[in-house]
């Protein structure tokens, strides 16, 4: 599947909206992926964890770790297709965590799935948890890194999609952008 291709299957599903923005990280953009309406049709599903599969393989994970929600859908089906263990982490207290019983052992490979990244906050986030449980994070996978090669993670970086999409610090806005009413789409 091509980044076009890829492109294609967020545009015909509605998951790629255009107006104005306010990311996780606060700040705003022209555009916003809502993944959870592309991610929404199981044969979608199917091919985008198939891509992201084949091109994490070679890392040798025994385990998929997503952060909740965004990456749930879609790290569980990169696990499956790389037939390995699927844990998430989840907010606690304003923090993710590993809850739920989840454990990681000492030495465990893991490979974190997220579905978008700006600035990789939630992922910098799950790669501390592996790393606080003695886990060794082998990679991350991404549908949609919107940083264009931006963000150092400090492990092998894989996604779908990569490309530059604007964004802009909330008191320094274009005009045309200020003129147009803001949505913080989140998980609505």
């Amino acid at each position: 599947m091509t980044p076009a291709e890829a492109l294609g299957i967020f545009r015909e599903t509605g998951a790629l909206l255009e107006g104005h923005f306010i990311l996780r990280s606060g700040l705003h953009s022209r555009q916003y992926f809502q993944c959870a309406l592309a991610l929404q049709q199981m044969p979608v599903v199917e091919k985008f964890g198939r891509v992201l599969a084949e091109r994490v393989r070679s890392l040798a994970p025994e385990t998929v770790i997503a952060p909740a929600m965004g990456g749930l859908v879609i790290g569980q089906e990169v696990a499956r297709q790389l037939g390995v263990r699927f844990i998430f982490v989840e907010k606690e207290e304003g923090k993710l965590a590993l809850r739920r019983g989840f454990r990681i052992a000492p030495d465990e490979r893991l490979l974190v799935v997220e579905d978008v990244i700006t600035q990789g906050g939630r992922v910098q986030e799950t790669l501390a948890i592996v790393r606080q449980s003695q886990g060794v994070p082998v990679g991350v996978a991404i549908l949609v890194d919107r940083s264009d090669g931006r963000v150092n993670l400090g492990v092998p970086m894989l996604s779908v999609i990569a490309l530059k999409v604007e964004t802009f610090d909330p008191a320094n806005l274009p005009a045309d952008l200020a003129a147009v009413p803001v949505v913080k789409p989140g998980s609505r």
